[in-house]
């Protein structure tokens, strides 16, 4: 009566009375990593020219420190503006700092190619 009974039985039995092997785990975890390896494996893109991927990855940079620029440019001119209207000599000198500050950072490439003398 014991055997008939669903809630009395062994877990580690299959449903044919086999014993779960460390053999037949290791044949399924191959299974399912072949399996995975199968179905998510995805084709390589890759570019004619590696420098091109280079090359744009430099372009994305300095478009970033060159809008970290205009921000500090702006920051600048609204710092002197603000001075010029409070009659502050020490918050002027500070907004002209971050100006030319901006100025700098905006035009880094720039400044970089006339050091360098790669400039077109």
């Amino acid at each position: 009566m014991n055997s008939l009974n669903p809630l009395n039985r062994n877990p580690k039995k299959r449903l044919n009375n086999q014993p779960i092997t460390r053999r037949l785990r290791c044949g399924f975890a191959l299974y399912a990593v072949a399996a995975l390896a199968c179905c998510l494996a995805t084709p390589v893109l890759a570019a004619g020219d590696p420098l091109a991927v280079i090359d744009n990855l430099n372009t994305f940079i300095f478009s970033i420190i060159r809008a970290v620029g205009l921000i500090l440019l702006g920051w600048g001119i609204v710092q002197v503006g603000l001075s010029l209207q409070s009659h502050d000599p020490s918050q002027r000198s500070q907004g002209f700092l971050t100006l030319a500050g901006g100025i700098i950072i905006t035009f880094a490439r720039e400044i970089l190619d006339l050091i360098i003398g790669t400039g077109a």
